[in-house]
């Protein structure tokens, strides 16, 4: 008699996602539906509007003595300079509102409503991938794959060392996320060419990243936006940020050390060796290592203009106030650019952009999946309880208790508001006054804000992490198991900057 056994394989990030959804809704019928009231400046009546659930809003003149009425200790230029965009939690406001209970329909729709509210963000993913389409039919790639395996032979790890320490840097300076996906197109194909695996990949960019936004130093959209909520300046803290900095960036690179260096004795210790084969495919279909292919001067150029797409992303995000629609527009440019150079034909240029750009129908499709479950969790009215709760829950505490329990704190909010600029402005405005219940600076708040979110964010579905997988085709629970140690490295990291602040204040 004939026995079969089917392999157990991990769910796909689309159903773990959806699954997600699902005890979202749950949530919805479990915990209270609660709301602070909010604050915002509206730029063209230059006043302040209130908004309570169940009231109608309420107008303020924007004056400083407005702010102190509702003990929000935040700069008026943060406001009219437009700083803070986002409505402010106002402190001591919290009130129970009427269940918002949500169901399927509910769920269908916030799927769709996701995906319309990311459309920026796939757009430029979009043209991302129509760019790399286009320049692998110029043969650019493959000319510059081989020339750079040659000149790094025996010493591959330079390449993972310095996009570790270029992406640490851009994770403080301006919390690379989201446009770190621009980059795996073009870097994964050199990792698998120096003889590394898809866990490699993931880990130079997304991890090394991640730390550098965990521990950021001036990065606007969490440490800078954070301090303004708390009413601090954000160069408060920033020497142990940069310490913390400094630590973490160490162990991301003796770890990925140790990985390539376990990796290339035994190509079988890979993380990913059982989907090797299909990776590879994937993503060298265009390349044949074996092949002759002349760097010559037009290929060069080609990607010269490449590599220029993203330092002048970097530095529009950080000095021009791009966000994805002048990044997208950015990259389009230099693709057409690059097509009036390659003197291939219009049809060969058209099919390989609409190609390129195909393969990332699935990695835009999870970035609007994720973004549903925000919205079931924002509908249902829910987080603004679980804020008020756990503000109490540590209330009072002793500092070195206190601290650690909002470092807690944070690591599991960052599984439910995965923006870092979002949980910045809901969070602080509650947070920081009960760091002066305890009698320890403000800016301890903040490091513990941003280290607790971004410890979770290594590992939240509802973050970027599942947009990475899906994009290197790596299962969830493969990317536990070498994310893991990193995560305890960053919570002790953390813990113990955090503690040894308290004790220089008395605490």
């Amino acid at each position: 008699m004939e026995t079969s056994t089917k392999k157990m394989t991990f769910p796909s990030a689309f159903s773990i996602l959806f699954i997600i959804l699902l005890m979202a809704i749950g949530l919805t019928w479990l915990i209270p539906s609660g709301a602070y009231s909010k604050l915002s400046y509206d730029n063209i009546e230059k006043q302040f509007i209130v908004k309570t659930y169940g009231n109608p809003d309420q107008r303020y003149p924007a004056t400083e003595q407005t702010l102190n009425q509702f003990n929000i200790k935040i700069q008026l230029s943060h406001f009219t300079n437009g700083i803070i965009k986002k409505p402010i939690a106002i402190p001591d406001t919290y009130q129970r509102v009427t269940q918002h209970e949500k169901n399927a329909i509910d769920m269908l729709h916030a799927m769709v409503d996701g995906t319309i509210e990311v459309a920026d963000i796939m757009v430029f993913i979009f043209i991302l991938g129509g760019m790399i389409g286009v320049i692998n039919k110029t043969g650019a790639f493959n000319a510059g794959l081989m020339s750079l395996a040659k000149k790094t032979k025996g010493n591959e790890f330079s390449v993972v060392f310095a996009v570790c320490v270029l992406m640490l840097l851009g994770g403080t300076a301006c919390g690379i996320e989201e446009e770190a996906v621009a980059f795996y197109p073009i870097l994964v194909p050199v990792f698998l060419a120096l003889g590394y695996d898809a866990i490699v990949c993931v880990g130079a960019i997304f991890l090394a990243a991640s730390m550098g936004t965990a521990f950021s130093t001036i990065n606007p959209f969490s440490v800078v936006i954070a301090s303004n909520a708390a009413g601090i300046p954000f160069t408060e803290g920033i020497g142990f940020r940069t310490i913390g900095l400094i630590l973490g960036g160490i162990c991301v690179i003796i770890y990925m050390r140790w990985y390539c260096k376990k990796l290339t004795a035994n190509p079988a210790f890979s993380y990913t060796y059982e989907d090797r084969q299909a990776f590879y495919d994937h993503y060298m279909k265009d390349i044949d290592p074996n092949a002759t292919v002349d760097f010559t001067f037009k290929r060069k150029l080609i990607l010269i203009l490449f590599c220029c797409a993203f330092p002048l992303m970097v530095w529009g995000v950080m000095f021009g106030g791009w966000w994805f629609p002048q990044m997208a527009a950015s990259f389009l440019a230099i693709t057409i650019l690059i097509m009036f150079i390659s003197g291939l034909p219009e049809k060969e240029l058209i099919h390989g952009f609409t190609h390129g750009a195909s393969e990332l129908v699935g990695v835009t499709l999870i970035i609007g999946l994720a973004r549903a479950v925000n919205i079931i969790l924002e509908q249902g009215m829910i987080s603004d309880t679980i804020l008020d709760y756990l503000s109490h829950l540590v209330s009072g505490m002793h500092g070195s208790v206190f601290i650690i329990g909002q470092l807690l704190i944070f690591i599991f909010l960052g599984l439910i508001v995965p923006s870092s600029s979002g949980l910045a402005v809901l969070s602080m405005p509650i947070m920081a006054p009960l760091a002066d219940t305890v009698g320890i600076p403000r800016d301890i708040v903040v490091s513990a804000y941003n280290w607790g979110q971004y410890i979770m964010l290594f590992l939240a579905p509802t973050g970027l992490v599942l947009v990475t997988l899906q994009m290197l085709n790596i299962p969830f629970n493969k990317w536990i198991k070498f994310v893991m140690p990193i995560v305890g490295c960053q919570f002790v990291i953390s813990s113990i900057l955090l503690i040894i602040q308290v004790i220089m204040y008395g605490h």
